[in-house]
C-alpha cells in the first residue's frame, strides 16, 4: 500500500478507436471527456507503443497533449508471460508517486480480453484508484448490433486452435446456448477468422443464428446475422486479417 504522506493518483482505462487511427475521426469514437483525460497524462501503461504514440497524435490533433509526446513515459506489457508483483509495481510506480496513469489497450477498451486486467488487480492491491474512461468495446457493439439475446450472454475468449478441439467447444457452447438461451461470444487473431467462420458454419444446427461483426467503427464496419443454414448458401471465405466478433444464439 502507499504511505499515507503520498496520495495515490489514478490508474485510467483510456480506450482507443477500434479502427485505425488514420481512418476515423477520433472524435467520432470517443467522447470529448475521455479525449481531454488522455491530453493530460504523461505516464502510460501500453500493449504497443507505436500504435499507442499513434493514438496520442490523434489525440493531440483534437486537443493539445499536456505535455510533448516525446516526454511521455511508456511502459509496455510484455506479449507472453506474467509479470511477477515487483514488475507490475514498478511500472505503477508513478501513480505510486501521486501521478496519474493511462492504461492503453491496442484497441477498443481496456482489460477485456486484454493484458491490462493483470494490472488493473494489482492497482486495487496497491490502493490505486482506478477509473475506467467512457470509449468503444467491440464486444459490446457487436452484441447490440447483432440481433441476439443482449439479457444473457457469455464471452469465451479464444476458442480452441486445433481443428478437433475448436469443433468439440463449438458444440459444446452451442449445448449450453440452447440450455440457457445464452447468446455465445468469442473473438479471434484475424488471420484464423476464415478457418473460424467455416468451422462454424460446418459444426453449428442449421437453425442456429450467427452473428459476425467486422471493422467495428470503421467506414468499413459490416454486421450480419444469418441462420447457419444461410450462412451455408452464402460460401463465406473472406474474413482474412479484419478484427472480428463472432456470436452465436442457438434455438
Amino acid at each position: 500500500m502507499p504511505t499515507p504522506a503520498t496520495r495515490a493518483g489514478r490508474l485510467l482505462l483510456v480506450p482507443t478507436p477500434l479502427a485505425d487511427v488514420a481512418e476515423t475521426p477520433l472524435d467520432s469514437v470517443l467522447p470529448r471527456a475521455s479525449i481531454a483525460a488522455a491530453a493530460g497524462l504523461e505516464h502510460w501503461i501500453v500493449e504497443n507503443a507505436k500504435t499507442a504514440r499513434a493514438f496520442l497524435g490523434a489525440v493531440h490533433a483534437v486537443q493539445p497533449l499536456r505535455v510533448p509526446l516525446q516526454q511521455h513515459g511508456m511502459a509496455v506489457l510484455p506479449k507472453h508471460g506474467r509479470l511477477d508483483a515487483a514488475a507490475l509495481r514498478a511500472m505503477l510506480q508513478p501513480c505510486l508517486d501521486g501521478a496519474d496513469m493511462g492504461l492503453m489497450s491496442e484497441a477498443g477498451a481496456p482489460c477485456v480480453a486484454d493484458p491490462g486486467a493483470l494490472v488493473v488487480a494489482h492497482a486495487h492491491e496497491l490502493g490505486i484508484p482506478v477509473v475506467p474512461l467512457v470509449g468503444p468495446s467491440a464486444l459490446l457493439l457487436g452484441l447490440m448490433a447483432s440481433g441476439l439475446d443482449g439479457q444473457r450472454f457469455a464471452f469465451h475468449g479464444y476458442l480452441p486452435v486445433e481443428a478437433e478441439a475448436r469443433d468439440g467447444q463449438i458444440r459444446l457452447l452451442e449445448r449450453e446456448s440452447a440450455q440457457r438461451r445464452q447468446t455465445q461470444l468469442f473473438i479471434e487473431t484475424p488471420y484464423r477468422n476464415t478457418a473460424v467462420l467455416q468451422a462454424l458454419v460446418k459444426t453449428l444446427k442449421p437453425s442456429t443464428r450467427l452473428t459476425v461483426a467486422s471493422n467495428l467503427t470503421s467506414p468499413h464496419a459490416a454486421v450480419h446475422t444469418r441462420s447457419v443454414a444461410q450462412w451455408r448458401e452464402a460460401n463465406p471465405n473472406a474474413l482474412e486479417k479484419i478484427p472480428c466478433i463472432f456470436g452465436f444464439l442457438a434455438s
